[in-house]
């Protein structure tokens, strides 16, 4: 297969597995929040009860779980289509 096959294979792939680690990583920030914060909510920035630190504190962490979990999905998607495909998808 051609790296421009390869890339288009991945194409499909990319956006499920994107899909997918959006939910898992709303759910581990659920739960890391819990443990962090002893709170079962997570502010939402315009949460009026809420302090700025707070708010902040909740956005860096949950937008640090969310790169992490994209790239290993997306690093893992990337040697699935390798095995598949022979080629790299990037």
């Amino acid at each position: 297969m051609s790296r421009l096959g390869a890339k288009i294979a991945y194409k499909p792939v990319g956006l499920l597995l994107g899909a997918g680690a959006g939910l898992v990583a709303g759910l581990v920030f659920k739960q890391v929040w819990k443990v962090v914060a002893n709170d079962d909510d997570a502010p939402n920035a315009t949460d009026e009860d809420r302090g700025w630190g707070e708010i902040l504190v909740a956005a860096a962490l949950q937008g640090a779980i969310f790169a992490v979990v994209k790239a290993t999905v997306d690093r893992a998607g990337a040697v699935g289509v390798r095995r598949a495909t022979g080629r790299w998808p990037g």
